[in-house]
């Protein structure tokens, strides 16, 4: 789900599985925390509250480290259910409703409102499901576990300092298993920076307010450098024949070269993008310009930031996707693609974790492969790559 550029919401993408608890028990870990919590100006009195019959870590979140929906299933699964037909309806109503609010913010931020109400969507269906788990306890339970090192100590440590702030009761502070909190899913760090009271009472409530939700994600995505009047991406149709391997340029480039939206309107004359094929040749080919990127600043799946993009482009009246995914075609599961990280590595083509997850390195690393190869360079990492990646017949 980069505390700008790092910590953000991006903890909720994680798979790795934790480490062996830390060693001593859970009150002698929560004990450690005091000094550091001191540090940070967080008042003896707020640390009791929070901690107040706690108990032990939650084995339910650390077990839940070891899956993530929009890293573990194909793209075009996860589109079905983050921009549903349902969603949509919903969005659209929730776009009349709050119009003043979001014309508001967007003429504030110049981040579009359908960008907010979709992700505003697909973090909490639109503040229904913004989770109920506490925050105080999540964190604690995976920063005894060490998972991911240091990260959730640090998170456990922020959230202290908003309650040492003032801007919620403990009781009220809850959000997903991995800390996430409210209707925007922020990490704690992301909330201190980020989170803006847009109502004027004098709070930034990202748990009740919905101005101050809205509000919080347009500013986050500001910070995170999206560019007013540029669309995150356009699904769009490629000639037959069309060369694979120049898949970076300016739009008026692509249009030039016969590349065509497949709603029928024209490509922008400025702005820069690339090619996006995330179910290769025959399935929906996007180009993406530094807005699908800010998006991804947001949370790194590949499929979050295209459903967001999406739902957006739905809320706002747009068609449907015209080309078809390839529901049940063979596809790399994790292992697959840790192997496939290890290969290209052994080759000098891939620099990134080999982690088991597709995303713009891997694509990147796929595309030089395939052009080395002589193949079509569509970047995608499918079955067959793999098996003649490790010269399999």
């Amino acid at each position: 789900m980069r505390a700008p550029g790092a910590v953000l919401v991006l903890a909720l993408a994680l798979l790795a599985s934790p480490a062996a608890a830390q060693d001593g028990d859970f009150s002698g870990f929560v004990a450690s925390l005091r000094s550091d919590a001191a540090a940070r100006g967080i008042s003896q009195g707020t640390f009791d509250a929070a901690f107040a019959g706690l108990g032990g870590p939650d084995p339910d979140v650390v077990a839940r480290t070891r899956r993530q929906g929009e890293f573990s299933r194909p793209v075009w699964d996860y589109l079905v259910g983050a921009a549903s037909g349902a969603r949509i309806v919903k969005g659209q109503a929730q776009g009349k409703r709050l119009a003043s609010t979001l014309a508001a913010i967007e003429t504030k931020t110049g981040v579009p409102r359908a960008i907010v109400l979709a992700f505003w969507g697909v973090e909490s269906d639109f503040g229904a499901s913004a989770g109920s788990l506490p925050t105080i306890r999540a964190l604690a339970s995976l920063a005894y576990a060490r998972h991911r090192g240091s990260l959730f100590r640090d998170e456990l440590l922020a959230a202290l300092q908003i309650l040492e702030n003032g801007d919620i009761a403990p009781a009220r502070m809850v959000g997903s298993w991995a800390g996430a909190m409210g209707q925007v899913q922020f990490l704690p760090s992301v909330y201190l920076k980020e989170a803006v009271d847009f109502d004027g009472d004098g709070r930034r409530d990202i748990w009740r307010s919905e101005a101050d939700s809205l509000a919080s994600i347009a500013h986050y995505l500001r910070s995170l450098g999206w560019k007013p009047g540029l669309s995150w991406g356009y699904e769009v149709s490629l000639p037959k024949d069309f060369d694979l391997t120049r898949y970076r340029g300016p739009l008026a480039d692509f249009a030039a070269r016969g590349v065509r939206r497949t709603d029928g309107k024209p490509l922008p004359a400025g702005g820069e993008a690339s090619l996006f094929l995330p179910g290769g040749l025959g399935a929906p080919v996007f180009l993406i310009t530094d807005n699908f990127e800010v998006i991804r600043g947001y949370n790194t799946s590949d499929s979050y930031a295209l459903a967001v993009g999406h739902l957006a482009d739905r809320l706002a009246g747009g068609p449907a996707l015209a080309a078809p995914w390839p529901n049940g075609a063979a596809r790399l599961d994790g292992p697959g693609l840790k192997r496939l990280q290890a290969g290209l590595a052994a080759r000098g083509l891939y620099a990134g974790d080999q982690d088991g997850r597709a995303g713009p390195k891997l694509r990147e690393a796929v595309r030089q492969y395939q052009i080395r190869e002589g193949l079509p360079a569509d970047g995608y990492a499918r079955p067959a790559l793999l098996e003649r990646l490790e010269g399999r017949p």
